[in-house]
């Protein structure tokens, strides 16, 4: 099977698609830095670097062409980009531009008929325009006329195996009879493996110190901490936070606000990690401390890269806040690669 990834980021969904061995064949991203990851990790696939709504659906379709002599059946992969759609985003507005995206890709499913959609997001994107037109109804609208059988849940992350808490919105649209929710692998219950933990994935990774670039692999970097927020974190148990400081470390805006406790807060080795963030480099933005109490500092690149399940050898362009913007804006690779194992499965029992 054949994939076409629009809003590509540096590659997530991707990565686990490609794992899960369907072909990846296009992809597509405005952001430069994005492009750069996209084309190192994947030189096998055509590559555009460009706002989808300056790509010519005929160009792409004679793109594909070329290079499906096989005729083999397509998949688009369409996670538009959250923040619009984000309850974490305060300053979300009906008019930024990038609510419009899902509606570029009607034209190109109108011209290439993908087999198979998959659409990842924030919960939320289904029911911001639930009373109105918004993007989200009008996509369901379109692939209704066009005969697509529509499924739609709220994945957890960790149950697909990956070691953090991450609740994302999925639909899986098939042209033939509708998918069933890709099963989970990991969970309570019979058959399910242990939930994951970040020990699982970064327990081995080591010892550095903040603003300390680790010599072999140069994504185990984190930036430097300020004098303050070093003696902050010295003051923080595992998985623990600013109830742990003297109150002399406590900013004035939290000595009165019981809430966000995850701003400035440790890890648990044996817990899953919080939903990482764009800015999950920096200490001060979430729950982003390494959890091992003899390391002061944020958790690195490429510790953060593996919660989000990218493979070791996974290479990143750009500097630490933009490498840790892909990997925060990412669709979690195992959790794509259950998807793509599903959709696959789905197709085989087609024939």
């Amino acid at each position: 099977m054949k994939v076409i990834d629009f809003f590509s980021g540096c590659g997530g969904a991707s990565e686990g698609l490609r794992q899960a061995g369907l072909d990846i064949t296009i992809g597509l991203d405005f952001d430069i830095r994005a492009a750069e990851t996209y084309q190192a990790n994947f030189p096998e696939a055509l590559f555009y670097n460009v706002d989808i709504r300056e790509l010519d659906e005929k160009v792409l379709a004679k793109a594909f062409k070329e290079k499906n002599r096989e005729k083999e059946p397509l998949l688009f992969v369409a996670c538009a980009p959250c923040q619009p759609f984000s309850t974490q985003n305060k300053s979300k507005s009906e008019d930024d531009i990038r609510r419009t995206l899902l509606d570029e890709t009607h034209r190109f499913i109108s011209k290439l008929k993908p087999e198979y959609i998959l659409v990842e997001n924030v919960p939320g994107l289904q029911k911001i325009d639930k009373e109105k037109d918004g993007p989200y109804k009008r996509f369901i609208t379109f692939l209704e006329s066009r005969k697509y059988k529509i499924r739609e849940f709220i994945a957890k992350s960790e149950e697909y195996g990956v070691p953090q808490k991450r609740k994302r919105f999925v639909l899986l649209a098939c042209k033939s009879e509708k998918m069933e929710i890709p099963p989970k692998t990991h969970g309570e219950g019979e058959g399910l493996s242990p939930i994951l933990t970040v020990k699982d994935f970064i327990g081995d990774f080591p010892v550095i110190a903040a603003g300390e670039i680790h010599p072999v692999d140069p994504w185990h970097r984190c930036p430097p901490l300020s004098e303050r927020n070093l003696e902050r974190i010295q003051h923080t148990l595992e998985g623990g936070d600013r109830r742990n400081w003297p109150e002399y470390l406590i900013n004035e805006c939290h000595k009165t606000h019981s809430g966000h406790m995850d701003v400035y807060g440790r890890m648990s080795w044996d817990k899953p990690a919080p939903t990482l963030t764009t800015r999950c480099y920096s200490y001060s933005n979430g729950r982003f401390g390494h959890p091992d109490t003899n390391q002061h500092r944020a958790i690195s690149v490429r510790e953060a890269s593996r919660l989000q399940t990218f493979p070791m050898g996974f290479e990143f362009k750009g500097s630490i806040a933009e490498a840790s913007r892909q990997i925060g804006n990412a669709v979690p690779c195992e959790m794509a690669k259950q998807f793509g194992l599903a959709i696959l499965q789905h197709n085989q029992k087609l024939k």
